[in-house]
């Protein structure tokens, strides 16, 4: 057990981390102000009117800051009169101009809007994807070179009091960066501060930074490291943006942005939020809110101890360490358990919902890559046969009278395990809160082997809350698999689904948890495709087709919701295929990192093909697009055919 030197105020309170105080325009950004909301444009930014009345249906929903994308000169110049229509209508909100690859337009740009965002992997290098042997000397050029490209940009800002986001991107480092430091958030972070210290050595602080990519794993592990390395350096606590770049759309865009911007909220982490979907970008800005909102007081956060001493690795993934009970912990896949307790009779047609079908005809049951591996049916057993693999948990009370012990496991409670009842020899589920943790509980886990523990939280923000009894585990040398537990009642689904993601997810980011199971009344079969998708976008358990879709912009050359919808439709059934669909080179190849294939646009209905990071088809009609790239799909043998499951 080591100390970690911290990178966040607590890892056990809610404290904004204390940072530099920006001014973007007349808005005051900064831990001395509340988190600020953002979204970016998706018109074209030579449409004047279009973008006008966009900003406007943007600020109108709640967002505070409006980016948009200013590729070259002539757009860079017509933010001139987008800022103008705008004022004229009586709207102040701060403008912010989106750079890449063309200095010039930063620079015009500078003169114009309130801020201006650059990318440090493409400002001022060009990304060929070629690995280059530096030496000390050869990269010292390198960096002068990048200064006096990044000098004249810093300068105009300083003149006129435009503030600047330097905004990493995991996609887009350039080939410099990944010849030294690899693909890794440690490379992410680097490329910021050298653009960083080209500011300070000007004296110019009126900074902003983000560490964006679309694995929240990564995106997490990258703030905490910059974070960490300002402190280390001595340098300003700039402010930070926080974003999971290109989340996606519906449910999957919701839980990615949840789990890696609402996890650095709960160390404080975290200025100003926007969050990507794949939708028009007036929604964005109600569910930045939904996940902001989650921060203010709240007085049933009951305080927890901090924590001083732990092995906790913040900049890393690491697994928790844990033995396998049945087909539990370990190197297994995290279980899913579905909670049908409160039914007065689990019926036959309800295992639709949770992913198994009964099909009458050839009498035998099916299941899909969204199945759960129990169900938790309370002190009602299930008077079916469940189909095979499908397990039962019932209350203890009630499993100690069947027969069956083979296929039915029993939930016990803290007084039923403290007092050395008939267990079940394989496999039981101990079902405990945070609060009833103490040591006589931890001294009886110590020597119980088949014992798996499903922990639940009362708090509202039950992160730090799960992550605090994990270490205390670790400390005590506790390896009992764990599976994570969150009742939630009056919620909507959004809100659910934003809630869990971060509760949940943010403990899975950390390598903690061996299972998951939530506990909601309505919706069960969203609800249980939220569980699968939790467990997909921590990396933890692969069961569907992932998709890198960006959130559109004026840049986009297709209309990206309708290709989203369509690709999805086409190619969702093939399981941990990964596609990215991108709407203009510069969010493409790179910002799709880890994705199998890529569909880039090129130019008007024009489209390129990625196999990963490598074009294959070239400037292909939109209309033969999603054929061509289910064909290269099947090229490469990963294609099968969907299986239709009549219900």
């Amino acid at each position: 057990m080591a100390y970690i030197p911290l990178y966040c105020p607590s890892l056990t309170s809610y404290s904004r981390r204390i940072t530099n105080q920006i001014k973007i325009g007349d808005l005051g950004l900064g831990s001395d102000f509340p988190i600020r909301v953002q979204s970016m444009t998706t018109v074209d930014t030579m449409d004047t009117k279009g973008s006008i009345d966009q900003c406007i249906r943007m600020i109108e929903s709640g967002c505070e800051i409006v980016r948009i994308t200013a590729p070259s000169v002539k757009e860079a110049q017509n933010l001139e009169n987008i800022k103008k229509g705008l004022r004229l209508a009586g709207y102040t909100t701060p403008l912010v101009a989106d750079i890449h690859f063309t200095p010039n337009a930063a620079e015009l740009a500078a003169r114009i809007v309130e801020k201006v965002r650059v990318n440090p992997g493409n400002y001022a290098d060009k990304k060929r994807f070629e690995v280059i042997d530096y030496s000390d000397a050869s990269y010292a050029l390198e960096l002068e070179r990048i200064r006096e490209r990044f000098l004249p940009l810093v300068k105009i800002c300083k003149e006129y009091g435009t503030a600047m986001r330097i905004g990493t991107n995991h996609g887009s480092l350039s080939d410099r960066i990944l010849s030294r430091y690899g693909d890794t958030p440690a490379g992410m972070v680097e490329s910021a501060l050298e653009f960083l210290k080209i500011c300070e050595d000007e004296n110019y602080f009126n900074v902003v930074i983000s560490m964006k990519s679309s694995n929240p794993q990564v995106m997490v592990h990258a703030y905490r490291l910059l974070a960490k390395r300002l402190e280390d350096e001595r340098m300003k606590p700039y402010p930070l943006h926080l974003g999971v770049t290109e989340a996606g759309e519906g449910e999957d865009g919701r839980i990615k942005s949840s789990m890696g911007i609402g996890t650095l909220l709960e160390d404080g982490l975290g200025d100003t939020v926007r969050v990507s979907l794949t939708e028009d970008p007036e929604f964005e800005s109600p569910v930045a809110r939904k996940l902001i909102d989650r921060y203010l007081p709240n007085p049933n956060n009951f305080e927890l101890k901090p924590i001083e001493f732990t092995s906790f690795e913040p900049f890393s993934y690491k697994k928790r360490k844990s033995f396998e009970v049945a087909n539990i912990g370990s190197q297994n896949v995290p279980r899913v358990i579905a909670d049908f307790s409160d039914r007065d009779k689990v019926e036959i047609e309800d295992m639709k919902s949770i992913g198994h079908f009964y099909l009458p005809l050839p009498d035998k049951w099916k299941m899909n890559d969204l199945g759960v591996d129990f169900v938790y049916s309370g002190k009602k057993p299930i008077s079916f046969m469940l189909p095979n693999g499908l397990k039962e948990i019932l209350d203890y009370e009630v499993w100690q009278t069947l027969e069956d012990k083979t296929h039915t496991f029993p939930l016990i409670s803290k007084a039923e395990f403290l007092t050395n009842i008939d267990f079940s020899e394989s496999l039981n589920f101990l079902d405990i809160s945070t609060e009833n943790i103490d040591e006589s509980l931890l001294e009886k886990l110590k020597s119980n082997k088949n014992v798996s523990i499903i922990l639940s939280s009362e708090r509202p923000n039950a992160y730090v809350d799960f992550r605090k009894v994990l270490l205390e585990f670790d400390n005590q040398g506790i390896k009992n698999p764990v599976i994570f537990r969150r009742r939630y009642g009056v919620l909507s689904l959004e809100q659910i689904q934003l809630h869990a993601a971060t509760d949940i997810g943010g403990a899975f980011l950390d390598g903690f948890g061996d299972g998951i199971m939530l506990t909601v009344k309505e919706n069960p079969k969203e609800i249980n495709s939220l569980a699968f998708g939790i467990l997909q976008a921590a990396r933890t358990r692969i069961s569907k087709t992932e998709y890198i879709s960006c959130p559109s912009c004026g840049r986009t050359l297709f209309d990206l919701q309708e290709t989203t919808a369509l690709i999805r439709k086409r190619t969702d059934h093939l399981k941990g295929v990964k596609i990215g669909i991108m709407g203009c080179i510069v969010n493409g190849p790179g910002e799709m990192a880890d994705a199998d294939y890529g569909y880039v646009g090129i130019g008007k209905d024009k489209i390129s093909l990625y196999r990963g990071q490598e074009v294959v088809k070239r400037s292909v009609a939109s209309q033969n697009a999603v054929d061509e790239l289910i064909n290269l799909i099947k090229e490469d043998g990963n294609w099968n055919e969907p299986e239709t499951i009549e219900e």
